[in-house]
């Protein structure tokens, strides 16, 4: 691989991305937030994907000036792409980067896009713009394409350099390429999509796939509550089956998954097509939380200054990150009953703006006062770690344990004076 490689955001997903590249040369990486930059330059990583050992013995160049990357001929972009209070694409922070890279582009580079997008964004909305900000022709002076990042965060079995990667480009002679330099680096191999349109449906629908899935998950254990089954048994006794998928109930927050779908049903809209699978799915996964929330408070009716203990506020077990969970709206939602006391455990978040505005602050599990409900919303590994004898005794008398997980599931079984719930 003879090109020179940048990477254009520093998060989730450009961080391994710039890691996996150094061990072959040098590479320059960029990121507008001058923090991240400094706090990657004293080697923390606040993601925890990546750690110190790595940062500093990696070949790369961090700076949160784009000049830094001029030398560079290969661009890849991976800025997050949310979406808005409206459930619509937020492209501002790709549309903020393709202009800081084509204030540097010049002829013979390479801009390849990693950020989810719906089918069509790479080539309607990034490349005009890459050319009305440098002045340069696409195709002619240089060339774009897509690769779908797989990133999962919080996963040290499925890396970057352990997953097929797909790349697209808009020609034979870039498509090459970008297959080249990306062969280098990820041991998987990589697949080689027909066209950019395909490489970014294939991605969409990924995500989509597992938000529908899991929607259904949560449907039949919202059924299977109200007939007094038990969703996990039924769920263990179907996957005896050879081909039924292996799926389970609950929250669906973070960056991906809760975001992707509505990408694909806002391109669909655009074209004339009503997406209402997709969309029915997405209701189900957003008002889960809801549902939780008022199962909890017809527990507590009847309790004049009700005690409950949140435990678990990221989007997903072992993983710092609570943009997006969904944790947060079951408390913003269990705020509305009068005099309640709210305390709140998360041995992994990280001090976030979420929390902040939210107004949460964290104790430890052992400052946690008796509680009238204990709600584990997220299964860390410390929780589980935890003797259950030493849950029991934070819990007041008819005190009720809701595991949305279901990770004491098989406790509560030889407990039958215990109250739980699970999905």
């Amino acid at each position: 691989m003879n090109r020179k490689v940048a990477i254009v955001g520093l998060g989730y997903v450009g961080l391994p991305v710039l890691i996996s590249f150094s061990k072959n040369a040098v590479v320059r990486g960029y990121d507008y937030n001058p923090q991240r930059v400094s706090e990657l330059k004293f080697f923390y990583d606040k993601n925890n994907e990546i750690s110190k050992y790595d940062l500093d013995n990696s070949n790369i160049r961090l700076s949160d000036s784009i000049d830094e990357l001029k030398k560079c001929d290969f661009y890849i972009i991976a800025v997050p792409t949310p979406v808005d209070k409206n459930k619509k694409p937020d492209l501002s922070p790709l549309i903020g980067a393709c202009k800081n890279v084509a204030s540097i582009l010049k002829k013979g580079d390479i801009v390849v896009f990693e950020s989810t997008v719906y089918p069509g964004a790479t080539e309607e909305i990034c490349l005009p713009l890459l050319e009305s900000e440098s002045g340069l022709l696409s195709g002619k002076d240089f060339k774009i394409g897509y690769s779908p990042e797989r990133i999962n965060p919080g996963d040290k079995e499925h890396t970057f350099e352990n997953i097929i990667k797909v790349v697209s480009a808009q020609d034979s002679t870039s498509l090459k390429i970008v297959s080249e330099v990306y062969s280098s680096v990820v041991k998987a191999g990589v697949f080689k999509a027909a066209t950019i349109k395909t490489a970014e449906a294939a991605k969409i629908i990924e995500n989509t796939q597992r938000d529908l899935n899991i929607a259904l998950m949560n449907e039949l254990a919202l059924i299977f509550s109200k007939l007094g089954i038990n969703t996990h048994d039924v769920l263990e006794a179907a996957n005896t089956k050879w081909n039924f998928l292996n799926f389970y109930p609950g929250l669906v927050g973070g960056h991906c998954i809760g975001v992707d779908p509505y990408y694909l049903t806002f391109k669909a809209k655009e074209v004339g097509y009503d997406p209402e699978v997709i969309l029915s799915g997405r209701n189900i996964n957003d008002n889960l939380p809801f549902i939780i929330a008022e199962k909890i408070k017809e527990k507590i009716k009847n309790i004049d200054m009700p005690v409950i203990t949140v435990l678990g506020l990221t989007f997903k077990e072992n993983c710092p990150d609570t943009r997006n969970s969904k944790v947060l709206d079951i408390i913003n939602s269990l705020r509305q009953h009068k005099n309640i006391s709210l305390n709140f455990v998360d041995p992994v978040a990280e001090d976030s703006s979420q929390l902040s505005d939210n107004d949460i602050t964290l104790v430890g599990f052992d400052e946690v006062p008796l509680s009238d409900i204990l709600l584990f919303a997220v299964s860390h590994e410390e929780f589980l770690s935890i003797p259950f004898e030493r849950i029991e005794e934070k819990l007041n008398t008819n005190g009720y344990i809701f595991d949305v997980k279901g990770i004491f599931r098989e406790i509560s079984k030889t407990k039958p004076s215990l109250n739980f719930w699970a999905l």
